[in-house]
C-alpha cells in the first residue's frame, strides 16, 4: 500500500488529520505521522515530533493551514513524494509554484473522501 506521511498529525479524535491517520491505517496504508503534538494518532501509532529522513514516501497529506506550512516546506520537498495531497483549509500559492518548480505532484483534495471513494 502507499507509505503516506501526515503533516500535521495530532491525538486530538475530534481532528480531521487524527481520524484520517485511523482510515489510512484501516485501508492498509503506512503512515507517518508527523506533528507538533505529543501523543498517538490511534492503534498504538506515535506521533512524531521531528523531520526524520523517510524512504520511498507515496504520498504527503496536509493537515497544517497556510500560515504554518514554511517550516515545512524544505523537508516535504526533501521527501520527494510522488504527491502532495492539500486537505481543504491547507491551500498555498507560494507552495503549489515550489512544487511546480520540483515537479512534485500536488491536488487539492481530501484523503478521507478519496479513502470512501476508493480513488485514494
Amino acid at each position: 500500500m502507499k507509505k503516506t506521511v501526515i503533516i500535521g498529525a495530532t491525538p486530538n479524535p475530534s481532528r480531521y488529520a487524527f481520524f484520517a491517520a485511523q482510515r489510512l491505517t484501516e485501508h492498509g496504508h503506512e503512515i507517518i505521522p508527523l506533528g507538533i503534538k505529543k501523543g498517538e494518532v490511534g492503534n498504538g501509532v506515535k506521533i512524531i515530533n521531528e523531520k526524520p529522513h523517510i524512504d520511498n514516501v507515496d504520498t504527503v497529506t496536509m493537515y497544517v493551514g497556510p500560515g504554518h506550512q514554511e517550516n515545512w516546506m524544505d523537508y516535504i520537498i526533501s521527501l520527494q513524494p510522488k504527491r502532495i495531497i492539500f486537505n481543504p483549509g491547507t491551500e498555498n500559492e507560494v507552495f503549489y509554484e515550489k512544487l511546480r518548480q520540483e515537479n512534485i505532484f500536488f491536488e487539492e483534495a481530501c484523503t478521507l473522501v478519496m479513502l470512501s471513494a476508493k480513488t485514494y
